[in-house]
């Protein structure tokens, strides 16, 4: 069956893609060929290697792409979009490729200057989420390595928020003096934990450390001495980002344990919240891109 458009999703760490005829997904592949595992010139064997047999003799079929691989670091860096805007555009960067059988374009990311902040890829699911969800205004929270806050009004971003939460949960459970005290998971622990983040944002830095000495004086138990590490990162995000979710809808766009923990952090301090699954709405958000850049050369 000859593929209408490929979809890709290209992070840091994974590469996802789809094979569409219009909107039915009629192949799927992915593999662990992230952006930071390739230099400029794997982008395309890496890509081939899971949709070579997707493609069509004589016949070039065009891919979307989001993610990673437009980054300074990617396969062909992608310039910024300035907010407010909306989350889809129509300025696509075209990719030589060496293999006549496909034409590769990466959307553009998403950048604020005050505060400085960028985006790239959470765009592509946030522009899913609301076309699924026309006329909706409200929060849209990204959980991840770096979780991201969004307000989106009007059918534009007006601003955005990155967090380093994740990355620095990572850190501090593998590679800091925590990582001797921490393993495991306690429900309980988590939810003290964001209180104590929520509550007091300004003493983070002192709570993490009584963790450790916790675990010394007291011999606090693993599962909750981790459970607590990260709901004290997520607590103090939550606080930090209070005027991003107070008082209006708020979306969180995920399916990982990590999304679940964000959404029960929420409802714990009393903020109700609607999932959108990521690879869905990714999917969503690239058919968009699609269909612009169609009606755009139309």
């Amino acid at each position: 069956m000859s593929l209408d458009w490929i979809a890709i999703d290209w992070g840091s760490t994974r590469l996802r893609v789809w094979g569409l005829v219009g909107d039915r997904v009629v192949r799927e592949a992915e593999s662990e060929d992230g952006m930071v595992t390739l230099s400029a010139a794997d982008f395309e064997p890496a890509l081939l290697a899971l949709i070579d047999g997707w493609l069509t003799e004589g016949r070039v079929t065009p891919a979307f792409a989001c993610g990673m691989v437009g980054s300074r670091q990617g396969w062909h860096e992608t310039p910024y979009r300035t907010i407010p805007c909306a989350p889809s555009a129509t300025e696509l960067t075209a990719v030589l490729t060496q293999d006549p059988r496909l034409q590769v374009w990466i959307a553009p990311g998403l950048k604020q200057d005050k505060p400085a902040d960028v985006m790239r890829g959470e765009e592509t699911q946030v522009a899913g989420f609301l076309a699924q969800r026309p006329g909706w205004d409200g929060a849209i929270c990204l959980p991840g390595t770096h979780s991201k806050w969004v307000i989106f009004s009007a059918g534009e971003v007006i601003s955005f928020q990155t967090f380093m939460t994740g990355e620095i949960f990572g850190l501090l459970s593998t590679a800091s003096v925590l990582r001797h005290c921490v393993e495991g998971w306690d429900d309980t622990a988590f939810l003290a934990g964001v209180d104590l983040g929520f509550d007091r944002p300004d003493r983070l830095m002192a709570r993490l450390f009584s963790i450790r000495a916790e675990t010394i004086l007291n011999d606090l138990d693993r599962a909750h001495a981790r459970a607590r590490l990260s709901g004290l990162l997520i607590g103090a995000e939550l606080a930090v980002a209070k005027p991003y979710w107070s008082g209006q809808p708020v979306a969180l766009i995920g399916d990982t344990t990590l999304t679940r923990h964000y959404r029960a952090g929420l409802a714990h301090i009393g903020v109700s919240v609607e999932i959108g699954p990521a690879p869905e709405l990714t999917l969503a958000g690239l058919g968009m891109v699609r269909r612009l850049a169609q009606s755009e050369r139309s």
